[in-house]
C-alpha cells in the first residue's frame, strides 16, 4: 500500500515529487478522471490536522453538490469534521450535512450532541446552520431535542436564528402532528417579533401549522401590514396571500353597494334627480325605493392593507407585483382595481414563464373587469417570436376584450395570425373569431363570410376547424344560410379530419329540410366507407339515417338498414348498442310500437345555439396566483378563499394596549419643557444662560425645530418655542448681573450637556436624543432624562445648599451614572445628570471603594405586567431593583407593585405553578391576602434567568381569576457590579487576551 502523499500548506506552489496536484482540472485526465478517486483524495484531505486542506475538500464538495453530482459516500468523512474549530470549515459542513442528513440518518445521529453544542456557539450563522441541520434529520426519536432546540432558538437575540427557527416548525410539524400544540405556542411567540427578517418565515410556518388560527394574526395585523414594504420579497408574497384570507374573513365586501344598484339602477339613478329637484322629502322616499342596507363605511384596518400593498406594485419581482395584483382584485372596491393594469402589462415584457402565468391570471380578469385592461389592448398583440402557449393566452385575452368599438382593429389582426404557421395557434385563432361572431351580433354575418373563405384553404386542419366554428354559427340563424350547408355537404370528399366531417354531417341530418336533395346522396357516399370511417364519424352516420328515414324514408330507407347492419357488427361496442337502439326505435315493431310514435321528438327536436365562453370563465373561484388557478383543479394544500362576512366582526380585536408609560404624547412633553421658561424663578438665571449660549442659539434652535419635525411635531409649534426663546433672550439682555449670577454662569458652564439636550443638540448627547425622536423611538427614559433637567434648574437657584431631587439611573446610559463618594455623606447619594459634574469629585486611589458606601439603586422605572383593564381592575408593574436577591445570590431581585382599581377587594395575591424553560428557577413572593379598593402593595420575588435573556413564564392568581404574564429581562439587568481600584483594574485588563 503506498504511502499517503505529503501535502503542502502553499496551495499556490506546484506539489513535489508523489504529491497529488489538486488544482488540476478534471478534464485533464489527472487526478480528477475519476469520481472515485477524486472522492479518495478528498477523504485525505479531510482527515489532515491541517485546515486549510479541510476549507479546500470542503470547497469543492460543495461545488460538486451544486453542480448535481452525488456526495452522499463522503458523509463519514465530512461528519468527522462538524467539530472542527475553524468556523469556515464548520459552515460548509453544516451545508453539506443539511443536504444529505435525511439519507444518512444513522451516522448524522452520532453527532446529535455536536448539533446542541452548536446551538450555544456565539456565532450566529453557526447556532442556525446547527438548527438547519438538526430540523433536517427525520427521526421521530429526536423530536424533543428538535422542539427544545426550535423554543430557545426563537428566543435568541439574532433575528436570522430566530427566521431558522420559523423555517424547522414546519419541518417539525410534517415529522409529528402531534407537537402542533407546542409550536403554535413558538408561532404565537414569533408573530409577535418586530424584525422584518422573521415577518416572512414566520408566516410561512403559520400557514403550514395552524392556517385556521385567524386569532393568532388579530394582534398582529397592523403591525404585519406596516412592515410588509421593507419585508424580503419572498415573505412579502406569502404575508400577503394570507393577509387576502383575513382580510375575506374580517372585513366587509366593497361591493356591495355596487351590487345593490346594478340590482336597481333605474330606481337609484331617478331617485337621485328626485333628491336633488324635491328637497328633504326626496330622501325618505329614496329610501323606499332601494332596500334597507347600511351604508358601506370601508374599515380602517382593510384601507391600511390595501394603502401599504399599493407600492409593491412596482416591485421588481413579478411574484409579488403578481400577489399584490391579487390582492387589490378581490380586495378592493371597483373603482380602485385599475391600478394592477399597468403593472401586470409592465409583467408582459418579462420571460416567457412569467408571461405566461401573469395571462392566466388576466385572462380570468378580464372576464369579469373588461374595462380594466382595454386601455392597453396593444400590449396583447401576438409577436412572431412568442411560444404557442403565450400566444393562445393572448389571444384569449384579446377575445375577452372585444367589444362594437374595438372588433374591427381585433378583426384585422386575426385575420394578420391566420396565415401563421404555427398550426395550433391558428386554429386557436378560428375559434377566437367564432366567439366574437358569437358575442357582437353585428359582425356575425362578416365572420361567417371570411370562415366560409377559410373552407378553400390549402391547410386541410384550417379548414376541418372552420367547419367545426361554422357549425356552431349556423346553429343561431341556420334559415338564412342553406347555401353556405350545401358548400360545406361537398366538401365531404376532400376533408379528412373526423371532428370536421362529425360536424358536417350533423349539419346536414340536423336541417336536412333545408338541403332535401343532397342529405340523401351524401348518406349513400358514407354507407360506402363506413367501415373505414373513425367512430365519431361513424355515430354521425347513424343519427344522419334516422334523421333521414324520419323525414324522407322513401329515398333513404334501404340506406338507413344498410348502415344499421353494418354498425351492428362494429367492434365498437357503443357503435352496437347505438344501432340496435336506433332500429328498435325508428322502424315499427310490435315490440317497440310504442317508442317509435315519439322517435321524430327524440331525433328532431330543436337544439339550442351553443354559447361560445371563455375556458377562464369558471376560474375565478381560485384564488388568482395560486398553483390551482393555474391547473384550473384543486392543488394539494390549496385554501379556500373564504367568503364575505354578511356582518362586519368586531374590529377591536386588532386593537394592540398601549402601556400607560407610553401614551404619554411628545406634545405633552414639550410643553413641561416650556414651563421653565414663564416661571419668575428661571428669569432670574434667564441672563446667564442667554450669555452662555449666545453664539449657539441660532444651531440649536435649527437643531430642535429639525428634531421635533421628525418625530411628527407641527411647524407651528416649533414657530411658537422660537419665539419664546427670543423673548426670553430680550429679557435676560435687559436685566442685571450680579456677583451671585457670575457664579451661577459657572455652574451653568458645567452643566452644559443637560442644556444641550433641552435646547437642541449642541452636545453629543443632544445629538443622539434628536436622532431617536425623529426616528420616532423615544422610550420613556429618555422622554424623563429630557425633561427633568429642566426641573433641576428650576429648583437649583432657589437655594445653594439644598440638594438637587434624586433620579432613577440606568446602568446602560453612561451619562446617569454616580460614581461613590469617598466622604461620608449625611443625605443619600445625588444622582448628577451631567458626565462632566460627576467627574469632578471622582478620586483616583488605590484603596479599594467600599460598597457600603453605596446608596440603593432603585432600578429603571416600572414595566407593566399586567394591565388593568385584562386585570379586571388589577394592576401589575414591575422593575429590576438591581439588587442581589437576599435568598438567592445568583437570582435576580424583582419588585413586583400591585394596585387594585377596582371596587371590590382582590383576595388571595399568589405566584401558580410557573412553566419555566430549563435553567430557569423563581423564588416566589409570600401570599398577599387582600388588597383594598385603591390600595396598593409591593412584593419581592428573586429570578434566576441563567445568564439568558429568555422570558420567565408564570400565573398571577387571585381567589377567582389566573393571569398568564412574563417577565423578559433586558441583557444589563442581568449584570453586576465589581468594585476594584485602579491598579487592580489594569492588573485584570493585563490578564486578559487577545488585546
Amino acid at each position: 500500500m503506498s504511502a499517503a502523499p505529503a501535502y503542502s500548506e502553499d496551495k499556490g506552489g506546484s506539489a513535489g515529487p508523489g504529491e497529488p496536484e489538486y488544482g488540476h482540472d478534471p478534464a485533464s485526465g489527472g487526478i480528477f478522471s475519476s469520481d472515485y478517486k477524486r472522492h479518495d483524495d478528498l477523504k485525505e484531505m479531510l482527515d489532515t490536522n491541517k485546515d486549510s486542506l479541510k476549507l479546500e475538500a470542503m470547497k469543492r464538495i460543495v461545488a460538486m453538490i451544486a453542480r448535481g453530482k452525488n456526495a452522499s459516500d463522503l458523509f463519514p468523512a465530512v461528519v468527522k469534521n462538524v467539530a472542527c474549530k475553524n468556523i469556515e470549515v464548520k459552515k460548509l459542513v453544516y451545508v453539506y450535512l443539511v443536504r444529505y442528513a435525511e439519507e444518512q440518518q444513522d451516522l448524522a445521529l452520532l453527532s446529535i450532541s455536536t448539533f446542541q453544542r452548536g446551538l450555544k456557539d456565539p456565532n450566529q450563522l453557526i447556532r442556525a446552520s446547527a438548527l438547519r441541520v438538526l430540523s433536517s434529520i427525520r427521526v421521530p426519536i429526536i423530536v424533543p431535542i428538535m422542539m427544545l432546540a426550535i423554543k430557545e432558538a426563537a428566543s435568541d437575540m439574532s433575528p436570522y436564528v430566530r427566521k431558522t427557527a420559523a423555517h424547522a416548525i414546519p419541518k417539525l410539524y410534517s415529522l409529528d402532528s402531534d407537537q402542533k400544540d407546542q409550536l403554535i405556542e413558538v408561532i404565537e411567540k414569533l408573530l409577535a417579533d418586530k424584525t422584518t427578517l422573521v415577518a416572512g418565515s414566520v408566516v410561512m410556518a403559520f400557514e403550514e401549522v395552524c392556517p385556521e388560527r385567524i386569532d393568532l394574526i388579530h394582534k398582529n395585523y397592523r403591525k404585519l401590514c406596516n412592515l410588509l414594504i421593507d419585508v424580503e420579497e419572498w415573505g412579502q408574497v406569502v404575508i400577503i396571500s394570507m393577509l387576502t384570507r383575513y382580510a375575506r374573513t374580517q372585513f366587509l365586501s366593497p361591493t356591495q353597494n355596487e351590487s345593490l344598484l346594478e340590482e336597481n339602477p333605474e330606481k337609484a339613478f331617478y331617485g337621485s334627480e328626485e333628491d336633488e329637484a324635491k328637497g328633504p322629502g326626496s330622501e325618505e322616499a329614496a329610501a323606499t325605493t332601494l332596500p334597507a342596507r347600511k351604508p358601506y363605511v370601508m374599515d380602517p384596518d382593510h384601507r391600511l392593507l390595501l394603502r401599504n400593498t399599493k407600492p409593491l406594485l412596482q416591485s421588481r419581482s413579478a411574484a409579488v407585483v403578481m400577489a399584490v395584483a391579487q390582492l387589490y382584485f378581490h380586495l378592493a372596491p371597483k373603482a380602485e382595481v385599475g391600478v394592477i393594469a399597468k403593472a401586470l402589462v409592465r409583467l408582459l415584457r418579462s420571460h416567457s414563464e412569467v408571461q405566461y402565468v401573469v395571462l392566466q391570471n388576466v385572462a380570468t380578469m378580464s372576464i369579469k373587469r373588461r374595462g380594466m385592461f382595454e386601455p392597453y389592448l396593444k400590449s396583447f398583440y401576438i409577436r412572431s417570436t412568442d411560444p404557442t402557449q403565450i400566444k393562445i393566452l393572448k389571444l384569449e385575452v384579446l377575445t375577452n376584450l372585444a367589444n362594437e368599438t374595438n372588433i374591427p382593429t381585433v378583426l384585422r389582426e386575426f385575420q394578420t395570425y391566420i396565415r401563421s404557421m404555427d398550426k395550433d395557434f391558428v386554429a386557436a385563432t378560428i375559434q377566437a373569431i367564432g366567439r366574437c361572431a358569437t358575442n357582437i351580433g353585428r359582425v356575425r354575418d362578416t365572420c361567417l363570410n371570411g370562415l366560409v373563405q377559410l373552407l378553400s384553404n390549402r391547410d386541410e386542419l384550417v379548414v376541418a376547424e372552420s367547419v367545426v366554428v361554422i357549425k356552431k354559427l349556423l346553429q343561431m340563424q341556420p334559415a338564412q344560410h342553406g347555401e353556405i350547408i350545401k358548400h360545406l355537404a361537398k366538401l365531404t370528399d376532400n376533408i379528412q379530419v373526423p371532428m370536421a366531417r362529425a360536424s358536417i354531417l350533423w349539419l346536414i341530418g340536423e336541417y336536412c329540410e333545408h338541403v332535401p336533395r343532397i342529405a340523401p346522396d351524401v348518406l349513400r357516399k358514407m354507407a360506402k366507407s363506413f367501415t373505414a370511417e373513425e367512430d365519431i364519424v361513424k355515430l354521425q352516420v347513424i343519427n344522419l339515417a334516422a334523421k333521414l328515414y324520419l323525414t324522407n324514408s322513401k329515398q333513404t330507407k334501404l340506406l338507413t338498414q344498410y348502415v344499421l347492419s353494418l354498425a351492428k357488427y362494429d367492434q365498437n361496442y357503443d357503435i352496437r348498442d347505438r344501432a340496435r337502439f336506433t332500429r328498435q326505435l325508428i322502424v315499427p315493431s310490435e315490440q317497440g310500437g310504442a317508442l317509435s310514435r315519439h322517435a321524430k321528438k327524440l331525433f328532431l327536436a330543436p337544439k339550442p345555439a351553443p354559447v361560445l365562453e371563455s375556458s377562464f370563465k369558471d376560474r375565478d373561484h381560485f384564488q388568482l396566483g395560486s398553483l390551482s388557478h393555474l391547473l384550473n383543479a384543486k392543488a394539494t394544500g390549496y385554501q379556500e378563499l373564504p367568503d364575505w362576512p354578511e356582518e362586519a366582526p368586531d374590529p377591536s380585536v386588532r386593537n394592540v394596549e398601549v402601556p400607560e408609560w407610553t401614551k404619554c404624547s411628545s406634545r405633552e412633553k414639550r410643553k413641561e419643557k416650556e414651563k421653565p421658561f414663564y416661571s419668575d424663578s428661571e428669569g432670574e438665571s434667564g441672563p446667564t444662560e442667554s450669555a452662555d449660549s449666545d453664539p449657539e442659539s441660532e444651531s440649536e434652535s435649527d437643531s430642535k425645530s429639525s428634531s421635533e419635525s421628525g418625530s411628527g411635531g407641527s411647524s407651528s409649534e416649533s414657530d411658537n418655542e422660537d419665539q419664546d426663546e427670543d423673548e426670553e433672550k430680550g429679557r435676560s439682555s435687559e436685566s442685571d448681573q450680579s456677583e451671585e449670577e457670575g457664579k451661577k454662569r459657572q455652574m451653568k458652564k458645567r452643566k452644559k450637556v443637560p442644556e444641550g439636550q433641552e435646547g437642541g443638540s449642541s452636545s453629543d448627547e443632544g445629538s443622539d436624543s434628536s436622532s431617536s425622536s425623529s426616528e420616532s423611538e423615544m422610550t420613556s427614559e429618555t422622554e424623563e432624562e429630557q425633561v427633568e433637567p429642566a426641573s433641576w434648574r428650576k429648583k437649583t437657584p432657589s437655594s445653594s445648599k439644598s440638594a438637587p431631587a434624586a433620579k432613577e439611573i440606568s446602568l446602560l446610559d453612561l451619562e446617569d451614572f454616580t460614581p461613590p463618594s469617598i466622604q461620608p455623606v449625611s443625605s443619600p447619594a445625588v444622582v448628577s445628570t451631567s458626565l462632566a459634574a460627576d467627574l469632578e469629585g471622582l478620586t483616583l486611589t488605590d484603596s479599594p471603594l467600599a460598597p457600603s458606601l453605596l446608596s440603593p439603586v432603585s432600578g429603571v422605572g416600572r414595566q407593566e405586567l399586567l394591565h388593568r383593564v385584562a386585570g379586571e381592575g388589577l394592576a401589575v408593574d414591575y422593575t429590576f431593583s438591581r439588587q442581589p436577591f437576599s435568598g438567592d445570590p445568583h437570582m435576580v431581585s424583582v419588585h413586583i407593585h400591585f394596585s387594585n382599581s377596582s371596587d371590590t377587594p382582590i383576595k388571595g395575591l399568589h405566584v401558580g405553578t410557573p412553566k419555566l424553560p430549563a435553567g430557569i428557577s423563581i423564588q416566589e413572593f409570600p401570599e398577599i391576602e387582600s388588597l383594598a379598593p385603591g390600595e396598593s402593595a409591593t412584593a419581592i420575588m428573586g429570578i434566576n434567568f441563567c445568564d439568558s435573556t429568555q422570558a420567565a413564564n408564570f400565573q398571577l392568581c387571585t381567589q377567582t381569576r389566573q393571569f398568564y404574564v412574563s417577565i423578559q429581562p433586558p441583557v444589563g439587568e442581568l449584570m453586576a457590579p465589581v468594585f476594584m481600584s485602579e491598579n487592580e483594574f489594569k492588573k485584570e485588563q493585563g490578564l486578559q487576551g487577545g488585546h
